[in-house]
């Protein structure tokens, strides 16, 4: 089993940064990947940027070049730093770890993220 809890959300000025983290604990060697997702109101979860455990990343074409995810391994914990934040970033983030085998997705409970003036 894989525990995950996330923080760092809040309300930002259109243009401000914010810094999400992740933290993992629990059956942690079994993670192959990691993510942020998020889910705007009326909208379906989608897949914000992504991490695997030998340090690839990929993002949204939507948040390219404005979102970055990395990793503190010693921390077992995953950020994502959102700079340029835009009025349609807004929703609730979440943390995934993704298993391979089992295939299995652990999910954290998720943090609002509400960019307004």
């Amino acid at each position: 089993q894989v525990q995950l809890v996330e923080s760092g959300g809040g309300l930002v000025q259109p243009g401000g940064s914010l810094r999400l983290s992740c933290a993992a604990s629990g059956s942690i060697f079994s993670i192959n990947a990691m993510g942020w997702y998020r889910q705007a109101p009326g909208k379906q979860r989608e897949l914000v940027a992504h991490i695997t455990s030998g340090g690839s990343t990929s993002y949204a074409d939507s948040v390219k070049g404005r979102f970055t995810i990395s990793r503190d391994s010693a921390k077992n914990t995953v950020y994502l730093r959102m700079n340029s934040l835009k009025p349609e970033d807004t929703a609730v983030y979440y943390c995934n770890a993704a298993v391979f085998t089992p295939q299995k997705d652990y999910w954290g409970q998720g943090t609002q993220v509400t960019v307004s003036s």
